[in-house]
């Protein structure tokens, strides 16, 4: 999972961070409403963390210009305002979901993981990739008539380069999504398995960047 956190207050941000970096996600901070904006609007995240109050933007002033701009990243509203008003305001102009300060981390990362579910199920549950059809719900994927198996790790590493389709997804991201609770892992795992997956769905359905990185075009 691939996320924006748009926070100020410096000591929110480093239990954030601290527990994200160590749960394996990857992640991009802002600490204004008018970087945090920009960012969301320049890549492809899965789910934006938004404070209400922001220098220079508030997060209501935020998610109105991404909504207006066609921008449908999931958001996390959250805020020490704790007022019922306040969470229909913030849901109204286009929140996701909301969490009041002070919170635990383990609600926030279930909140995170359920609204990254959410927003892959909104789309189609089938995609075609040139000649391959790809059924999100089932796992199952085929080229023509034909079935093609994939191992977890291969099925994982496709999905993720699915959701993250046609940006360009590095090596290290890769690491970090797929294989962060490994304490040893060989250098050349990575490239072993897009070789297998590349090998069984097509070697033109994921492009390979050397040095950078890898992409799917859809």
């Amino acid at each position: 999972m691939k996320l924006l956190i748009i926070e100020d207050d410096e000591k929110i941000l480093s239990f954030l961070t601290r527990g994200l970096s160590e749960d394996g996600y990857i992640f991009e901070v802002a600490k204004n409403g008018e970087d945090g904006e920009y960012l969301a609007k320049l890549h492809n995240y899965d789910v934006i963390i938004l404070d209400w109050m922001l220098p220079k933007k508030s997060g209501i002033e935020v998610i109105k210009s991404l909504r207006k701009g066609g921008i449908s990243i999931p958001i996390l509203m959250l805020t020490a305002k704790s007022e019922t008003k306040d969470k229909v305001k913030s849901l109204k102009n286009g929140a996701d979901d909301y969490l009041t300060k002070p919170f635990d981390y383990e609600e926030l990362e279930a909140r995170l993981i359920a609204l990254y579910r959410r927003s892959f199920s909104k789309g189609s549950n089938i995609l075609n990739i040139q000649n391959l059809e790809v059924n999100i719900t089932n796992k199952i994927i085929k080229k023509g008539d034909k079935e093609i198996k994939l191992s977890a790790k291969e099925w994982e590493l496709l999905l993720f380069l699915l959701k993250n389709k046609n940006t360009l997804v590095s090596t290290s991201m890769i690491e970090n999504q797929l294989w962060a609770d490994v304490n040893y892992m060989n250098s050349n795992v990575i490239s072993v398995t897009i070789y297998h997956l590349r090998k069984k769905i097509g070697k033109d359905i994921i492009q390979s960047f050397r040095g950078l990185g890898y992409k799917i075009e859809i």
